[in-house]
């Protein structure tokens, strides 16, 4: 019988954290972080160190586009069976293994090349990282949302987020260390060779139980009526406008749905609610460069006391999750990631106060560590077991693309007024998001199972 979660005691609560599902997020976390900064700030560190040109070296930011657009490749992991691989390992671990073979390929070419003259090789290695990353991304987190019920999710995201900070360092300062004592060559083939986690932790653990894709596509009634509807036709036409209308159109459909006019209030709470971290987050090195601090300052306190800080929040909030359902830690996690934005306009005020600095990275690091984890509780909620790759994947896009585009307009408001009434700006862009998590907090048909 499921306790309800007000009754739960805190050793129970910190039980969850033995399962081995959520253990298991710990090294795919990792696994998904690795290889993110190797085609971002490592790659660019080894490109400039190489003496490509300033130039050159920022056209490679485009590759993160592809981190934003894996909605649309995301049926295809959700529904196309792999030759051998999803026969011998499933559908998930099949296309985990996959990626993890084209990250591995990308950072093994990346190792063999000078980056002076083999630019166009560079690129291409590059995209072949970042396209392996989003699809084991997509991969992953229909694994976890697939592999234990709901209310283990917000353990299962704040081990991941511990994971993927670990994947973080190892890509910086790891491979920033190997390449000071070595070379970039040895640096990439390591980080190659570290793949091999991810690889290791998807041959351990088992394929997550789900319906088998052929069944799926028969009970859907939109495939059988096309496929009544398209009697006479050739068989492999039918074939593929049923796997098109099960992978692609039903995803979005069933959500709409399930949720009726509420889906898109829901869309809306998806987008807004990490709108203020993210519309502020371009600023806040420039704060600090402008405030006086030293780099060395600003490394020492945002990567020791932030990534700490963070981990910190995605336990916390996996534990008040557990402790005390997903609807109150969902206002809580809101309220405390818009809020703090106000420690930054507060150092702003204050001039170059190492004290303050560091109240408001922790106070920020905690605050996004333990919302994040909350909200992807709340996305996993809102997924269908059967379409988990795919509504997964357009929850997660949407969360991030309203923050990042207003992001690019924060130097122009710190321009016209100041970085003070900015971080308000921001802090007021969040106050919409407090107000739906509220509402979405008190309705039981959105969350019907996390309330107990």
């Amino acid at each position: 019988m499921l306790i309800p979660n007000a009754q739960r005691s805190w050793r129970a609560a910190l039980m969850i954290y033995l399962q081995a599902p959520v253990i298991t997020m710990l090294f795919l976390g990792f696994s998904a972080g690795l290889p993110f900064l190797l085609v971002f700030s490592t790659l660019s560190a080894w490109l400039r160190s190489d003496g490509v040109e300033v130039a050159a070296i920022g056209f490679f930011a485009w590759i993160g586009m592809l981190y934003s657009i894996k909605f649309f490749w995301a049926p295809v992991v959700d529904r196309l069976a792999l030759p051998v691989l999803t026969r011998a390992f499933g559908q998930r671990r099949g296309w985990m293994l996959l990626a993890q073979a084209m990250i591995a390929a990308g950072l093994i070419g990346l190792a063999g090349l000078e980056p002076l003259g083999n630019l166009g090789w560079v690129a291409a290695f590059s995209l072949l990282v970042a396209f392996g990353s989003a699809t084991q991304d997509i991969a992953i987190d229909a694994f976890r949302i697939e592999s234990a019920p709901d209310n283990a999710q917000a353990a299962m995201a704040s081990t991941y987020i511990i994971g993927y900070r670990g994947g973080l360092l190892a890509a910086g300062a790891g491979a920033l260390y190997v390449a000071s004592l070595a070379s970039w060559d040895a640096a990439y083939m390591t980080m190659a060779a570290l793949v091999g986690v991810g690889v290791v932790t998807v041959l351990l653990r088992p394929e997550p139980a789900r319906t088998s894709l052929s069944i799926q596509l028969i009970h859907e009634p939109k495939v059988r009526a096309f496929i009544r509807a398209s009697r006479g036709k050739p068989k492999a036409l039918r074939r593929l406008g049923a796997w098109t209308i099960g992978a692609i159109v039903c995803p979005f459909t069933d959500f709409f749905r399930r949720y009726g006019v509420k889906a898109l209030w829901i869309l809306v709470f998806i987008a807004m609610f990490r709108i203020s971290d993210l519309a502020m987050a371009s600023m806040a090195n420039p704060l600090y460069i402008d405030l006086g601090f030293s780099l060395a300052t600003i490394a020492n306190v945002t990567n020791i006391f932030g990534i700490a800080m963070s981990v910190g929040g995605g336990v916390l909030g996996g534990l008040l999750v557990v402790r005390y359902g997903i609807g109150p830690i969902l206002v809580f996690g809101a309220a405390a990631a818009t809020l703090t934005n106000l420690l930054f306009a507060a150092l702003a005020l204050a001039g170059e106060s190492l004290p303050f600095l560091v109240m408001a990275i922790i106070g920020d690091n905690l605050a996004n560590g333990m919302a994040s984890a909350v909200f992807i509780a709340f996305l996993s909620s809102l997924t269908s077991r059967a379409y988990t790759a795919t509504q997964y994947a357009l929850f997660s896009s949407l969360m991030t693309l309203p923050g990042k585009f207003l992001s690019g307009f924060g130097g122009l408001v710190v321009t016209a007024q100041g970085y003070a009434t900015f971080f308000v700006v921001a802090t007021l862009l969040g106050l919409p998001a407090i107000a739906l998590a509220i509402w979405i907090s008190r309705d039981l048909d959105i969350l019907p199972n996390l309330q107990r």
